[in-house]
């Protein structure tokens, strides 16, 4: 089983994807861990390491689910996925779960850190029906539309 989720910031991907890796004991990866420097707030890695942490976790694990809104890296593993899942409950609710995001210590060093960087990430998060970049709404539906495999879209909270 090899399950890709994507969507918006707040959209749930991080608890459907925890909840897929416990239930049928899956490899997981939050692309967030690859595409930003560790312990800094929005530092980028180039892109060649983030292509070869990618490759390098696909290679790794034969049973996995990845998720995250990066587009162009949804776009490559899906190629390699079974089962992709785009979660797009809109953007009322992304904003409301953003705010109810537990402290994320892989990202941020503390609570207060990461609550620092709320009202960005609202405001960036506001923008992704707007917006025509590889995080965007437009290039998660081309991601979606595109795919030929087994593929569901959610605009609830999946089952």
């Amino acid at each position: 089983m090899k399950i890709l989720i994507f969507g918006n910031s707040g959209s749930g991907k991080s608890t459907y994807a925890k909840a897929m890796a416990k239930q049928h004991a899956l490899a997981h990866l939050d692309l967030d861990t690859i595409v930003w420097e560790p312990g800094q707030i929005a530092v980028p890695r180039s892109s060649t390491a983030i292509d070869r942490s990618l490759k390098a976790f696909l290679d790794a694990h034969s049973r996995w689910v990845i998720e995250g809104c990066y587009g162009e890296l949804v776009s490559a593993a899906a190629m390699r996925c079974d089962r992709l899942v785009f979660l797009n409950p809109g953007l009322q609710t992304c904003l409301a779960n953003n705010r109810r995001r537990p402290w994320e210590p892989h990202k941020y060093a503390s609570k207060e850190a990461q609550d620092a960087m709320l009202e960005k990430l609202q405001t960036w998060v506001a923008g992704y029906y707007r917006r025509s970049d590889h995080w965007s709404y437009r290039q998660h539906r081309q991601i979606f539309d595109a795919h030929t495999g087994t593929k569901h879209e959610y605009v609830t909270s999946p089952p």
